[in-house]
């Protein structure tokens, strides 16, 4: 079964599917994230200040590494979000602005031509990032957003923004009939909830892979993007 976990930023998402492999045996997807990606496609820039046609380009790379890393699993995977998450992203810019940050609590900024366009474009990538949903995912698990958000400095984002692409996502999910259950509460809850919804048999106790996964989680390399040396092609 393809299962994705799905959820804003500062949800928990990776952090539970880091547990939930552990838990259940079951491999997770190991899509490289924007922070690893952007120091080769955009050496020095930060997320925040992407433009519209260099957040086209980070959607777009995120996606063929998601889509190749999850066919390389085969038909039994925990995703780590979902290429549904990076359209959505980039839906949530067209209406809040490219660095929502600086709208939060304010008026939605005034399109321009450059927005347009972005616009249309995201509305096209939309399309294909749906229609590669509904063919690869036979459920989804989505996690409340029950933590306050990270302020990282990384990721651009508000409580507005956060909660729209919130609604967005689950309104998409039921547009394209795929199972989706909602899940929250602390970490052993989310594992034991998630294993008896599909049926899957733990294979060690939540303890014990709840600190695997603490573990693995404290071995990732958060430096900001613009702090890492680009990777070698």
């Amino acid at each position: 079964m393809k299962v994705a976990v799905s959820g804003t930023y500062s949800s928990g998402k990776t952090s539970t599917v880091m547990a939930l492999s552990h838990y259940t045996g079951i491999p997770r997807s190991l899509a490289r994230t924007v922070r690893e990606i952007m120091p080769q496609a955009l050496p020095g820039v930060r997320l925040t200040d992407v433009t519209p046609a260099q957040f086209l380009q980070l959607t777009l790379r995120r996606h063929t590494g998601r889509a190749v890393q999850e066919a390389l699993l085969g038909d039994d995977f925990v995703s780590d979000g979902s290429s549904l998450q990076e359209w959505l992203y980039g839906e949530g810019r067209r209406r809040y602005g490219m660095n929502p940050n600086t709208t939060a609590g304010g008026a939605p900024p005034v399109d321009s031509p450059e927005m347009v366009f972005f616009g249309e474009v995201v509305e096209q990538y939309g399309q294909a990032f749906r229609q590669h949903v509904k063919a690869t995912y036979d459920a989804y698990v989505h996690l409340r957003h029950e933590l306050p958000l990270a302020p990282d400095g990384h990721r651009p984002m508000n409580d507005a923004f956060r909660a729209s692409v919130d609604r967005m996502l689950l309104a998409t999910l039921e547009e394209l009939r795929i199972p989706c259950h909602v899940v929250g509460g602390p970490m052993a809850d989310r594992l034991e909830t998630i294993t008896g919804i599909f049926g899957w048999t733990p294979v060690m106790s939540t303890a014990e892979a709840i600190e695997l996964a603490r573990r693995e989680y404290g071995r990732q390399d958060f430096r900001m993007e613009h702090e890492r040396a680009p990777a070698h092609p």
